[in-house]
């Protein structure tokens, strides 16, 4: 890392070529990667640490791994965080790269390589806060119904088939479809569990047309153990692993683009599952489980009722009439 720009204090280096190398095994930053159980979280916290990394070094390739954290003081992450804010982010995908930055500097106090004071004062950080209205869009029932009808009778159409219906009747994340196993599969009760952020646990519940979808699936995919949903190859062959949740994507990406529908996510999906078990009158908590939110506020946030509501009171209104003036 180099001088931080205008920084109340440079950030301490030693000259090129004379740091020690910093053993994998004590260095903050692969500790911490190493502590996430999600292969997306790590995947995800790899990618902020890399870039504060290159923000700090001006450097393309730079990574987080050798990096001096344990020489950050107070004055440094003020500017770190301060730089994160003028890259034009949202406040969202700011602050997730500063728990990135509070996590390694906790790790480098765990390791024994800044003291406790040290620590505390750095990670002392406040949120960047600013109120917005949630991105992304509704995914609408003739688009579900038009991806699903690109979806042919081929191995890879009858899993996408039954992939889609599982993103739309459950809102599960699409790191959490990607981790499912046949064993989280239980027909019965037309659940799935999944292990979701910090490796919680919960039930979701497929519709009877998702489980009609999913057990076509199945008896293609076999009873075997293992994930529920594979990749699968040009010649239509399951490969023994899971997808993951770029694959997903892709898939998605294909699919509607292949119904002549617009781009949508797979996080375009949960927004519209949460909003329409609230438009049914779902109370909050009850959504708030079914999706694996912390916080009610954060489920909250998808409720499309006020908006409604706002636009109806708005509709009361009448426009007069253009006319001249006497």
């Amino acid at each position: 890392m180099t001088d931080l720009p205008d920084a109340g204090g440079a950030l301490p280096v030693l000259p090129a070529g004379q740091a020690p190398p910093v053993e994998p095994a004590r260095d903050p930053y692969h500790v911490y990667l190493a502590s996430l159980t999600s292969v997306e979280s790590r995947r995800t916290m790899r990618g902020c640490l890399d870039r504060i990394a290159r923000l700090l070094t001006g450097e393309p390739a730079s990574t987080g791994a050798g990096q001096p954290w344990h020489l950050l003081r107070y004055e440094h992450t003020v500017r770190i965080r301060t730089l994160l804010t003028e890259q034009g982010w949202s406040p969202a995908y700011v602050n997730k790269h500063l728990v990135a930055l509070r996590r390694v500097l906790k790790e480098s106090w765990r390791l024994g390589q800044t003291s406790a004071e040290d620590f505390a004062r750095a990670s002392d950080l406040s949120p960047v806060r600013q109120s917005r209205l949630p991105t992304g869009h509704h995914v609408p029932p003739e688009v579900v119904g038009a991806a699903l009808s690109a979806c042919d009778d081929s191995v890879a159409g009858v899993r996408d088939a039954a992939l889609i219906a599982a993103l739309y009747s459950t809102g599960c994340r699409r790191a959490e479809i990607a981790g499912l196993e046949l064993a989280d599969y239980d027909p019965g009760a037309r659940s799935l569990r999944v292990r979701g952020k910090r490796d919680k646990e919960r039930m979701v519940y497929l519709t009877t047309d998702a489980i009609g979808l999913l057990e076509r699936w199945l008896a293609v995919r076999g009873g075997g153990p293992g994930p529920l949903f594979s990749p699968v190859s040009k010649a239509g062959r399951l490969r023994a692993r899971p997808l993951s949740g770029q694959g997903i994507a892709d898939i998605l990406t294909r699919r509607l683009g292949e119904a002549g529908a617009a781009r949508r996510t797979a996080h375009d999906f949960r927004r519209t599952f949460i909003g329409e078990l609230l438009d049914a009158g779902v109370d909050l908590a009850t959504a708030q489980a079914l999706v694996g939110h912390s916080s009610p506020a954060t489920t909250a946030r998808y409720d499309r009722r006020p908006e409604k509501t706002r636009r109806e009171a708005v509709d009361r209104i009448k426009l007069p009439r253009a006319r001249p003036l006497a």
